[in-house]
């Protein structure tokens, strides 16, 4: 890390580097990894045992960008979205990676509702 990194992203650098000691993603429960960014929100699906990404979506899809929206309805969306992509890749069980983010705020708790009525367990 630079010297201009901020205490904020340390300390979810952190949190990140703690919670990925203890869950993996393995072929039955892959890792539904989320990245957050002030404009956008990504998330994918892991299975870190052969390191592959099995299912992947963001607010950058054309299904998605087509749709003017807040941030927290894009980021349901997207989880809606990856879950569809799961499910088509015989996902149905993940593991839930929130990357250091606080699950109360906003887009990632959308993320994972949303994520959740698409049909995925976790």
């Amino acid at each position: 890390m630079g010297k201009k990194t901020s205490e904020k992203l340390l300390s979810r650098r952190r949190r990140q580097v703690r919670v990925r000691k203890q869950i993996s993603g393995t072929a039955e429960r892959p890792r539904l990894a989320i990245f957050r960014s002030s404009k956008h929100i990504y998330a994918q699906i892991i299975d870190d045992v052969l390191g592959v990404t099995l299912a992947a979506a963001s607010t950058l899809d054309p299904e998605i960008v087509s749709s003017d929206s807040v941030k927290v309805d894009a980021a349901r969306l997207v989880g809606e979205l990856v879950a569809k992509r799961g499910i088509s890749a015989s996902v149905g069980k993940v593991v839930f990676d929130r990357s250091g983010y606080i699950y109360a705020s906003g887009r990632v708790r959308a993320l994972a509702e949303g994520a959740r009525s698409g049909g995925l367990q976790f």
